[in-house]
């Protein structure tokens, strides 16, 4: 699952001398959260929602109304946004730019093509849509937790027992690597479903649910 396959193509952006409450009223009406900024075709900075926000004045201040015009007309996203930026490829896999994303602590990155330019946006809800489509939640069929020993075979032994079914998605994480146990999430469909799990318990694989 490439970046590319899960983006937002062609991104709105905006230019650093952007007053920012343009920029608020773009996402407003956009939806977004975030705004790439450019600067001669190049990518230079982000700004996002709460960013700009946190530049309004706070509601207790003493300044008079021609004055916060005054002050908003003149305060401009490239005050607001931050760099360098974080980015992702268009080409690497989801699971990286996810963890790019935890590292950094962000919700969203830019994504350039092969040249560098700018082509796409990527975010927290991109992820979780790649998410549930790699654990098939909108396919139906049955959820199987199966706790096994980490060793070479387990998935196998266990993907016989699930036959004839067939096997729609599979995750893997380890619960307690110290007792050398492995668990696996699957999602199951077509004949035989019913009975999938006394299948699986018949062999001495532990079913959680």
């Amino acid at each position: 699952m490439l970046v590319r396959d899960w983006m937002t193509p062609d991104p709105i952006t905006v230019l650093p001398d952007t007053p920012v409450m343009d920029a608020l009223k773009i996402l407003k009406e956009r939806g977004f959260r975030r705004l790439p900024v450019m600067q001669d075709g190049q990518l230079i900075g982000i700004t996002t929602r709460k960013d700009l926000k946190d530049a309004m004045p706070s509601k207790a201040t003493t300044l008079s109304v021609w004055e916060l015009n005054y002050l908003l007309s003149k305060l401009t996203v490239s005050e607001m946004m931050a760099r360098p930026v974080i980015t992702a490829s268009e080409g690497e896999y989801m699971e990286d730019a996810a963890l790019r994303m935890q590292e950094h602590a962000v919700g969203g990155l830019p994504v350039l093509d092969d040249f560098g330019q700018l082509c796409g946006i990527i975010t927290i809800t991109d992820v979780l849509r790649a998410f549930t489509n790699i654990m098939g939640l909108r396919e139906g069929g049955k959820r199987l937790t199966l706790d096994m020993p980490d060793v070479p075979g387990s998935l196998e032994r266990a993907t016989q027992a699930i036959q004839p079914s067939n096997i729609i998605s599979v995750a893997t994480y380890h619960k307690d690597a110290e007792a050398g146990r492995r668990r696996f999430v699957m999602r199951v469909t077509g004949e035989g479903v019913r009975d999938v799990r006394a299948r699986v318990r018949a062999v001495g694989i532990d079913v959680l649910d």
